[in-house]
């Protein structure tokens, strides 16, 4: 069940937004060749708790970190660590969900750790191109796979690999709500959108195959050969006009 959100749950949301937006300004001037992946989660826990909100990634489904950090081949859910250190030319995916009073906003952003390859930057930057051109369909009326189609026509466009396995996702007081959101797909299809959904928007995307396995966590998915993996998302809000970006 699609469950719409009236203007006060929606402002919960975007408050909890403002953090996730905080956060990645942060992480834009920390993340740099030499710092683990656990300093990326640590910062992130004094970010929240300064603000006195939950990042509730941490404990969810037995998740062991308050932020998913996936490194170069890693698509989603790379567990943090103090013995992952970041190197010249990395590029690694965060993926946050910040929690105030019982409402969430997710988000996620690919970094490059110093100089990166041009590969790696157009990966990145075609990543949040999807996003953008995606939500240009996030009005009131349109199909939700009009979302869908719009990503993988940038991203394939781009000579890219949309990620199959896993989707975007409605979010409220639940991190996963209906509906779930495929990068691909054909326009047309699935629910129509309504004001006062919530949805996040998330783009994921590879340098070669969509092809995914789970490594021996039962967390961290990989690309199948070894190319890269970048993620980009944002949650937005369906209004009576232009979609409200709600971690931006």
């Amino acid at each position: 069940m699609i469950v719409l959100k009236s203007p006060e749950e929606a402002t919960l949301m975007r408050t909890a937004g403002k953090v996730n937006a905080e956060i990645f300004a942060g992480l834009a001037e920390l993340i740099k060749p030499g710092i683990t992946t656990m300093d990326i989660n640590n910062y992130v826990e004094e970010v929240v708790a300064r603000h006195g909100m939950i990042a509730s990634e941490k404990g969810y489904g037995g998740f062991p970190a308050s932020i998913c950090t996936s490194v170069n081949e890693e698509v989603v859910h790379g567990i943090p660590s103090k013995e992952r250190v970041l190197k010249e030319g990395d590029i690694v995916s965060c993926d946050l969900v910040v929690e105030y009073q019982h409402y969430m906003a997710d988000s996620c952003r690919t970094f490059g750790v110093g100089r990166i390859s041009d590969t790696a930057q157009h990966l990145i930057d075609t990543a949040e191109k999807a996003f953008f051109e995606g939500i240009k369909f996030a009005r009131e009326g349109q199909r939700l796979f009009d979302i869908s189609h719009r990503i993988q026509e940038v991203v394939e466009g781009e000579g890219f690999g949309v990620i199959r396995d896993y989707t975007g996702h409605g979010i409220g007081n639940e991190m996963h709500e209906d509906p779930a959101i495929p990068n691909c797909g054909k326009a047309g299809r699935g629910p129509r959108l309504v004001q006062g959904m919530t949805l996040a928007i998330e783009p994921m995307i590879t340098e070669g195959s969509y092809e995914i396995d789970v490594l021996s966590d039962d967390w961290t998915a990989v690309t199948v050969d070894g190319g890269l993996a970048a993620h980009y998302e944002n949650t937005i809000l369906i209004t009576d006009g232009e979609p409200e970006i709600l971690t931006i």
